[in-house]
């Protein structure tokens, strides 16, 4: 076009922007006269969104200032992300977008005061860094409508994550609102909300584009343990909205401290449950990791606090300040327990994605346990941790032959660590472990000691003869038992690893991976291999007790005749360490006595049954009821195992769970109705009458029981029951149907404790489904071919 043509249309246009509700004519007037199949084409079209955002980024001649420019034209590029035509609303959001991304970074100061911050503002006045005036405000004061929130949540939605710019000045915009939006997200998870999945993706969106150190510190902002996040106001609380949504109201100040402080419990529950839910979307990227070991070295620095200043509260003399610090302190390490332990539970195994991750989760272990040894009564606890980590490291250096020379100078960096273990730590067969563990990373697997192997083992859970993992299989924490044998290798190893091979040899086991000349592995081992195994089912160390347990239980598997022979010496072995405080050594005997259960039920179940409801004399009540406990965990694999044929263990089963439910231990009571539920979804329609005695301790027990973990066991039995009938249990249920109908009622009206009322919530569900489906059944369409005379 000639250039006074160009220049003309280039004055009209401009003429016509600066106009009220001119920009929306503009681009509408580009982009009309297109259908169905040119708005979809256009919305693809790239090069004609970049056009119409070009323009609209660059201020005219007409324009005195570039100010007074964008704080006329911002508000209606804003507006356009809210157009309801569905056939142009493809076309306007995303030359909105683009123009807000050019915006921001031709003029970055500029776009934050006329762009971001009027699209974040919703968000930003209920924040905790906004200054409301509280005192003119009443309680209820809806701050941030419903219809308002939900609009700024889609656009937040459609201009960070749709638009995927990861510029500071968009990360940094959007990390000032994180914590309003991750409130959001933790109501939208314990309610009924379509605002879970456009929070959850703006938070993992956030959480994989910023800095991984960044990251970090915006998670413990959201956990608590920090301040670079400012999270939604003490006084505002997030409400359901009547179309599906939210809203943000103010609320009135609770005068009971009491009810203050089971708010805030059940608040900070309920974040710490939300945020190891978003963080198990990110274990691929390696934040979970990441913030797992952050969390590890946050507990060490606790464990350094309490080692230097145990009694610190019980100074008298202390000023208010103080005690408030010190207040803050304490609800910060008991954040950080929370953190950890809620970690544990949930992340699944795989949330190492590669050997740097466990060397420094090892390495946080080790700190920890050189910073405060295991003393007191958490010393149990303490020792089974720092035992899973040095058998990590043993795990790793077993499949020595897959390591590169960089995985070991990764791992050098815990040297120093475990030289330090080993002089300071008090129990001496940990000092021997790390002595080995640091001959072994120095030497690059080259001189491995036994103890090493026999860590190694216990970790993986294999036999003697088991080749060595891969890394990567290790640090995915899914070893196989079934992994191919390494490849013989001519190891210099020190003189006491040649003489555990050869005793092991000599005993009947099965040959070392490392030796010259592996063997085939034999069906069963000599009778002197098994008294061998059957002395080292009670050695002093951990490790070689747990393989020795393992062992036996795969000889049950295999039948061996001379194990099946000894079926009683081995039971008597497994129950006597099933009461180990070790956890390698009793989750090995419990699978032993689960194994030898399920071949000889007859012979095995009252043994056990007996041992369930009469401990073993001579114990502590806390150290009984941990033991039946682990029984019952026993008696609910057996359950498993038979499957229909449980039905002539029926009524001693229930009998012993029944008296279990009533036992003093409130942890025992919990078990054991978990127990009877699992069972009773088992039987099915072969309940019988026994139904009436279950719905009788299940009434009594939820609405009586002082302890709010045994009501919710008690809940959940009446879940388990109907889940496992499904649409059968209204015929088996249909004299106690009405009583367990009420007693949910009454837990979902009377009932303080959440867990419990959400289990009653989710029996009422499936109740609600179950009676839909037997008096509403789904209509079918037949086709009847009639012949007529």
């Amino acid at each position: 076009a000639p250039a006074w043509l160009r220049r003309l249309c280039g004055h009209l246009l401009s003429e016509r922007l600066l106009r009220p509700s001119g920009v929306h004519a503009v681009v509408r007037g580009i982009l009309e006269g297109t259908g169905d199949a040119g708005a979809e084409a256009a919305a693809l079209d790239w090069r004609k969104c970049d056009a119409i955002a070009k323009i609209l980024a660059s201020c005219p001649q007409q324009c005195l200032s570039l100010e007074d420019y964008y704080r006329q034209v911002c508000p209606q590029i804003l507006d356009l992300l809210h157009i309801q035509d569905k056939v142009a609303a493809r076309q306007f959001q995303r030359v909105a977008t683009t123009t807000l991304l050019t915006v921001a970074r031709e003029h970055p100061q500029l776009a934050e005061r006329h762009l971001l911050q009027p699209l974040l503002s919703p968000l930003l006045r209920c924040s905790e860094a906004a200054e409301l005036a509280v005192e003119d405000l009443t309680a209820g004061t809806v701050l941030v409508p419903e219809a308002e929130l939900s609009s700024c949540v889609e656009d937040v939605l459609k201009v960070y994550v749709v638009g995927n710019d990861s510029s500071s000045l968009l990360l940094g915009s959007l990390q000032s609102v994180l914590g309003v939006v991750f409130s959001l997200y933790s109501f939208a998870k314990q309610n009924v909300s379509y605002l879970r999945s456009p929070c959850q993706e703006v938070l993992l969106w956030f959480l994989e584009k910023a800095e991984r150190e960044r990251s970090l510190a915006v998670l413990g902002g959201l956990a608590g343990l920090g301040g670079t996040v400012p999270t939604l106001h003490p006084r505002c609380r997030v409400r359901a909205g009547s179309q599906g949504g939210a809203a943000i109201v103010l609320e009135e100040t609770i005068s009971d401290e009491d009810e203050a402080l089971y708010q805030k419990i059940s608040l900070e529950q309920c974040h710490v449950q939300s945020l190891v839910e978003l963080l198990s979307h990110c274990q691929k990227s390696g934040l979970a990791g990441d913030f797992f070991i952050h969390c590890l070295k946050e507990l060490t620095q606790v464990a350094v606090e309490d080692e230097a200043a145990p009694n610190v509260a019980v100074e008298p003399g202390r000023s208010l300040l103080e005690l408030e610090q010190e207040q803050a302190k304490q609800e910060r390490k008991l954040l950080v327990l929370q953190l950890v332990a809620a970690l544990c539970e949930s992340v699944s195994d795989t949330v190492f994605t590669d050997i740097v991750q466990v060397q420094e989760f090892v390495a946080a272990v080790l700190q920890r346990a050189c910073a405060s040894p295991a003393r007191g009564p958490g010393a149990a606890a303490e020792a089974q941790t720092l035992a899973m980590a040095m058998g990590l490291v043993a795990a790793l250096l077993g499949g020595a032959a897959q390591l590169q020379s960089s995985d070991f100078s990764v791992l050098k960096r815990l040297v120093p660590l475990l030289e330090e273990l080993s002089h300071s730590y008090p129990e001496p067969l940990t000092q021997e472990l790390a002595s080995d563990l640091r001959i072994a990373i120095c030497t690059h697997g080259a001189c491995a000691p036994g103890t090493v192997g026999a860590a190694a083992d216990s970790v993986l859970g294999r036999r003697p003869g088991v080749g060595a993992q891969s890394p990567a299989g290790i640090a995915s924490g899914a070893p196989s038992l079934g992994g191919s044998r390494a490849p013989p290798q001519h190891s210099h190893s020190s003189p006491s690893a040649h003489r555990d091979r050869s005793t092991e040899q000599s005993a009947g086991h099965e040959p070392s991976a490392t030796s010259p000349t592996p063997a085939p592995c034999a069906n069963s081992p000599a009778p002197a291999g098994l008294q061998e195994l059957l002395v080292s089912a009670y050695d002093p160390q951990p490790p070689s007790r747990a393989a020795a347990l393992r062992h036996l239980a795969n000889l049950v598997t295999q039948r061996d005749p001379e194990a099946l022979r000894l079926q009683e010496k081995l039971l008597q072995v497994f129950l006597e360490n099933v009461q180990h405080e070790d956890a390698f050594v009793y989750l090995s005997a419990i699978q032993g006595i689960a194994l030898l259960s399920s071949e000889y039920p007859e012979r095995i179940l009252p043994i056990l049954l007996a041992r369930y409801e009469c401990p073993v004399q001579g114990t502590g009540d806390a150290m009984a009821a941990v033991t039946r406990m682990k029984l019952g965990e026993v008696l609910m694999r057996v359950t498993r195992a038979l499957g229909d044929m449980v039905f002539q263990h029926r009524e001693p089963l229930i009998r012993a769970f029944l008296r279990g439910a009533r036992d003093p231990d409130g942890a025992l009571r919990a078990s054991s109705l978990s127990n009877l539920g699992e069972l009773c979804q088992h039987l099915g329609f072969q309940l019988g009458a026994i139904v009436q005695e279950v719905t009788c301790c299940v009434t009594a027990i939820a609405q009586t029981d002082p302890e709010a973990e045994v009501r919710r066991a008690a809940v959940h039995v009446v879940v388990l029951l109907l889940r496992g009938l499904s649409e059968k249990a209204p015929e088996v249920l249909r004299d106690v149907l009405r009583d367990l109908y009420r007693l949910l009622k009454h837990v979902v009206a009377a009932e303080r404790d959440g867990a419990t009322v959400l289990h009653a919530q989710l029996a009422l569900e499936e109740l609600d489904t179950v009676m839909r489906r037997v008096l509403f059944p789904p209509q079918t369409l037949e086709k009847k071919i009639v012949v007529l005379p």
